[in-house]
């Protein structure tokens, strides 16, 4: 985040998510008043069109769950597949070799 405004309006979406309430941009303008935030007015509102029809709590609780969550029979296929995924990473070294070579016959390179 970069400004104390979105900071202030992602505080004041996450009250209001926690509360079973809909983030709306008046309601998002009401705790940041109460907070005695000021904020620029386009700011709630945005807010309130980004989180429009997403569900915040199943976006929080499964943000790391993606990744890994096989179950235990997925083993072996998955173990399959990496071979045809270790012989592209070789595939890509060998490409990124060669255009660091080239980078080094155009006369410049990355420290000169």
């Amino acid at each position: 985040m970069s400004t104390k405004a979105e900071l202030a309006c992602v505080y004041a979406s996450l009250i209001l998510v926690d509360d079973d309430v809909a983030v709306t941009g008046e309601k998002i303008n009401t705790i940041l008043k109460a907070a005695n935030v000021e904020v620029e007015p386009y700011w709630p509102g945005l807010f309130a069109k980004a989180l429009e029809g997403i569900n915040v709590k199943d976006l929080i609780t499964n943000i790391g769950s993606g990744v890994g969550a096989a179950p235990a029979g997925g083993a072996a296929p998955a173990a399959a597949a990496a071979a045809p995924a270790a012989e592209s990473k070789k595939e890509d070294k060998k490409k990124e070799e060669e255009s660091d070579q080239s980078d080094d016959d155009m006369g410049f390179g990355l420290f000169d």
